[in-house]
């Protein structure tokens, strides 16, 4: 009897062992496949230059401090099994969304061997003329190439048939620019100067098609268009641009909207008189001059603008398309982004008198 028990033990440990290697064999399995993986979805470019002398493994370190791998180890592992052919000392153009195989494959071909590439930066809340200004300091393109670019109506055409958010609301002729708003604000890599207009908006109209599409189904079951929620998400921006309640602020226009009053922005007062707010302040022709830009006119009353007035980040976006319910109908930030929301505009001014006496009033 002793000695059935003694192999049965035996056989239980054998078993339980040949569990544990299995359980550790699969952990490390996933583990490997993790560290294979990108380290982002993001599209963030990354220049990554390698001296003479250096090899797959001793650029490892500076891949992980560049983000561009998950594990030295695992990489490390990676290129001992797969032993690529070999790189040349140069620059590249990397990508955190890229994965190891693919940054592998990226150093050892020479085609995406690169010291020509440039990155174009395009923050939150510029205008066309801003983006224009961008486009003409980090490439080839004259300015007077892009506004033609904008007013190419077959080329807008042709946009409006390849991406599902485009309509014919961009061929309003009574648009400043017909695809201001619609270009996602981001940082751009392109393989050099020459990179054409064309190239560089189709590049950031596929990163507004990322962005806009885990909201499409929301979109298309709003009351308001696309175009729509593009022209207040603009608005929300430079509005509220110091607020910690996108959201709220966009309550506050959609209920002007819908109860038919002004929306009284300033930004679009500037934008409709093609002033920069930095540059001086508005005459008051400007102020009350009829367009189909300036909300503080009665005649907007209960309107957006014809269309957006800057090409807004993913906040403002985010708050146009799901926007919080309330019964206010004025909003003010003060100096510390804190917001503060009223009914009424005797409330409001109150607010403003507060902020004011203790020092929180934020100061253009």
């Amino acid at each position: 009897m002793a000695k059935r028990k003694i192999k049965s033990s035996v056989k239980k440990g054998i078993f339980g062992f040949v569990v544990f290697v299995i359980f550790v064999i699969v952990i490390l399995y996933f583990l490997y496949q993790w560290g294979l993986k990108p380290v982002t979805n993001k599209n963030t470019p990354v220049e990554f230059t390698i001296t003479p002398g250096q090899t797959y493994l001793t650029i490892a370190k500076e891949l992980k401090e560049k983000n561009l791998i998950n594990s030295e180890l695992v990489y490390k592992i990676y290129i001992k099994l797969k032993k690529p052919s070999n790189f040349r000392a140069g620059t590249f153009s990397l990508n955190q969304n890229m994965g190891v195989e693919k940054i592998i494959h990226a150093l050892s071909n020479d085609s995406e061997l690169t010291t020509e590439a440039i990155t174009i930066t395009f923050p939150e809340g510029k205008h066309m003329r801003g983006i224009a200004k961008i486009i003409v300091n980090k490439t080839n393109n004259k300015e007077e190439e892009i506004y033609e670019v904008l007013k190419d109506e077959t080329y807008l055409k042709e946009l409006i048939n390849e991406y599902w958010f485009l309509d014919e609301s961009i061929l309003n002729t009574k648009l400043y620019y017909s695809l201001e708003g619609y270009l996602f604000p981001n940082t751009y890599e392109f393989k050099n100067k020459n990179v054409t207009v064309k190239e560089i908006f189709k590049t950031m109209l596929n990163e507004t098609g990322k962005q806009l599409e885990k909201y499409q189904k929301e979109i298309e079951k709003s009351e308001y268009s696309l175009h729509e929620m593009l022209t207040l998400a603009s608005i929300i921006e430079l509005e509220a641009a110091g607020s910690d309640d996108r959201a709220g602020v966009a309550g506050v226009f959609y209920n002007r909207l819908k109860s038919g009053w002004s929306l009284g922005s300033d930004v679009t007062t500037y934008y409709g008189a093609k002033v920069e707010m930095s540059d001086r302040d508005l005459y008051q022709s400007e102020i009350d001059e009829v367009n189909d830009y300036n909300t503080r006119v009665t005649k907007m009353a209960g309107k957006l603008p014809v269309g957006p007035i800057c090409n807004p980040g993913m906040d403002a976006i985010e708050a146009s398309i799901e926007p919080k319910e309330h019964n206010n109908y004025f909003f003010v930030a003060d100096k510390n982004g804190k917001t503060y929301f009223s009914k009424t505009n005797s409330e409001h001014e109150k607010t403003v008198a507060k902020l004011k006496k203790e020092g929180l009033w934020y100061e253009y």
